[in-house]
């Protein structure tokens, strides 16, 4: 009876060392490792070919029921190895995306589990509960711990309310503001790698933001429930009153991803593609409707078109002269901005200096479709208008001015998803927080802005290609990205002026011709006046031939904050876009991406000789290639380059 006895002690001892015991999770590759410790907290640690990367982090869902993570008792732990791919609706990067990585789910009494997966480029966890009511969620904790202390690059804001417009800066985590915090993206820098944060399948959950806690801590903070709001103008609500909780929510559920992609090349960061693997996959059954492309623009210079023989404006004959040019070039869509309808506040009734059937139908006679502007609070209040402007036949819809990323808010954005889809409407979300998986399961979702654009550069030079030679590392690495590109008029920092005449970008002529390579969106703006366009073909008839969805995008080389240079192919053309920061960049890049034995030719655009002082001049060049070659890129300040190779028929 005493070994009986003596037999099941040592059994339970071996189970409770056997549970407790940290539990390691490896990449396909071995190149990162996992280490989940379960004590008081279920803590996990990283490394990074061998070097330690993160320690002591930890995770904790802290329900008004229960604080899950805190003192877990596992009851079952599962290894899984995935390898699957899949074809984005909207490919963006790639038309076909693998998805490989390693699987670890731990289940624990309470009806809860978490899930770690470990990539080849990154980490990412979840909560799932199981539990019958809904919940409460009071707060999460996600603790983030570097072995040593590290820098950032961050979009610091001083509170909730915010249209993520905002500039990137680059500091010691320990040097960063405390009072205030970052959204996400934000990417840390250990000296050895980098590490992206961000989040993916976000659903009935508030956004996530991050506070420095120290010089190689942050943890996360997250905005209240909104409980009631009080009028704040023709185009938003004040939060008058919030919860002590970030959500009440289902109690079966997943919960977002909260994820790191983890390189040593800065050229993995902008190829990454997280967020779709990530995300719930596409959820509508017809997709056909769905045309990404690209789309002129009236309000980034107010409209103020010229070399006509009209008034110009917000009228009948100025939208006219935009559809005739987006017919010239074969661009499928213009968009009506703010001063189409009579009043902000009304979605039905046009300004009475347009008639908007005649404009549809004189759009659909020339092969281009109307996209409308309007304020989230416009639709809140009107929501059968995707029901109204389906019938109207209008193709999309521009919603501007949320400013909030709430539980209430976030679910605003997927109800507008589901509603415009079912009426065949496609949606472009400004004042809008980051992309997190909802443009995956409805991909009518085809863009967000939530950026430093060009719509900064009407009344102040902010949108400079510093700011921008983040953009491909940080904000466009988790998804579409409404920079509104296409400046005609080209200028460097010290000879910019602000006008909503004529508007002016910061960067060379070929610096912004290589956004269309680089940025990526499913809308995809010309922004500028028709008849700077129309003045200068070659550049204008390189814009309008570059795709917005590709085939195969490969990073050739790229360094956050200084210079990045994209290569992307559709069908068996490859074209080549490269940005460069306030610097001169010289390169030399080898075309070992194109098929051997084929005859090439090459058109590029590169910075004129002048372009150092005048930013507008550039170099067009033809002439045959081969697989192999290498291609000189130069670069000025502020510079540019790109070129479109194809075969020779």
């Amino acid at each position: 009876m005493k070994k009986h006895i003596s037999l099941i002690i040592l059994l339970l001892f071996f189970t409770v060392k056997l549970f407790s015991a940290p539990i390691e999770l490896f990449s396909p590759d071995k190149r990162i490792k996992v280490l989940v410790n379960i004590k008081d907290k279920i803590g996990y640690a990283v490394t990074f070919n061998g070097d330690s990367f993160l320690a002591d982090s930890y995770l904790q869902l802290n329900l008004a029921q229960a604080k899950l993570g805190e003192h877990a008792k596992l009851i079952k732990k599962t290894f899984s190895t995935i390898n699957t791919s899949s074809n984005p609706i909207v490919p963006l990067k790639n038309s076909r995306v693998l998805n490989q990585y390693n699987l670890l789910r731990l289940d624990f009494k309470g009806d809860f589990s978490v899930e770690f997966r470990a990539y080849n480029d990154g980490i990412a966890y979840r909560f799932i509960t199981n539990k019958n009511d809904s919940i409460t969620v009071n707060s999460e904790d996600v603790h983030l711990n570097f072995k040593d202390p590290v820098k950032a690059a961050y979009l610091e804001t001083g509170g909730f309310k915010t249209s993520y417009e905002i500039l990137y800066r680059r500091n010691e985590l320990g040097k960063v503001n405390k009072e205030k915090m970052s959204v996400l993206p934000i990417l840390f820098n250990t000296g050895k790698c980098k590490a992206l944060f961000s989040e993916a399948d976000l659903y009935d959950y508030p956004c996530l933001f991050v506070k420095a806690t120290d010089d190689k801590t942050v943890d996360a903070i997250f905005p209240k429930v909104p409980l009631a709001f009080g009028e704040d103008g023709d185009r938003s609500l004040k939060i008058l009153k919030e919860a002590g909780y970030i959500a009440k929510t289902a109690g079966k559920r997943s919960f977002p991803w909260r994820f790191l992609v983890i390189t040593d090349k800065d050229a993995q960061l902008a190829a990454n593609q997280m967020v779709y693997k990530l995300s719930t996959p596409n959820q509508l059954q017809d997709t056909k409707w769905i045309k990404p492309g690209q789309v002129t623009w009236e309000w980034w210079h107010n409209a103020y078109v010229y070399g006509v023989d009209f008034k110009s404006g917000y009228n009948q004959d100025t939208y006219k002269y935009y559809i005739d040019f987006a017919s010239k070039f074969g661009i499928p869509y213009i968009i009506m901005d703010e001063g189409w309808a009579k009043t902000t506040l009304n979605p039905f009734e046009p300004n009475p200096t347009i008639n908007l059937q005649e404009l549809i139908t004189y759009g659909k006679q020339k092969n281009v479709k109307i996209v409308l502007w309007f304020t989230w609070l416009a639709v809140e209040n009107n929501f059968n208008i995707f029901e109204t402007l389906e019938k109207w036949g209008i193709a999309g819809v521009k919603i501007d001015f949320m400013d909030r990323s709430d539980q209430w808010m976030v679910n605003y954005y997927t109800r507008v998803a589901k509603e415009a889809a079912k009426h065949h409407i496609l949606v472009d979300f400004h004042g809008a927080f980051k992309p997190a998986g909802l443009e995956v399961a409805y991909p009518n979702v085809l863009s967000y802005e939530g950026v430093i654009g060009m719509e900064q550069n009407i009344g102040g030079g902010l949108a400079t290609p510093n700011n921008n030679l983040f953009l491909p590392f940080l904000r466009n690495a988790v998804g579409p990205m409404d920079y509104t590109p296409g400046a005609m008029r080209s200028a460097h920092k010290e000879d910019y002026k602000p006008s909503w005449v004529n508007t002016m970008s910061i960067g060379t002529r070929a610096h912004q011709l290589a956004m269309y390579i680089v940025f990526e969106s499913g809308f995809q703006m010309l922004a500028d006046n028709p008849f700077n366009y129309l003045r200068e073909p070659e550049t204008t008839s390189f814009i309008t031939s570059v795709p917005v969805t590709w085939d195969e995008t490969k990073i050739l080389d790229a360094s956050v904050g200084e210079y990045i240079i994209t290569a992307k192919r559709k069908s068996d053309k490859w074209f080549i876009g490269a940005m460069g920061n306030d610097q001169k960049h010289d390169f030399k890049v080898e075309t070992g991406f194109l098929k051997p034995n084929t005859n090439y030719q090459i058109t590029l655009i590169k910075d004129g000789i002048n372009a150092d002082f005048q930013a507008m001049d550039f170099k067009r060049i033809v002439k045959p290639i081969k697989a192999g070659e290498t291609l000189d890129i130069n670069m000025e300040k502020d510079g540019g380059f790109v070129a479109v190779i194809e075969p020779v028929k």
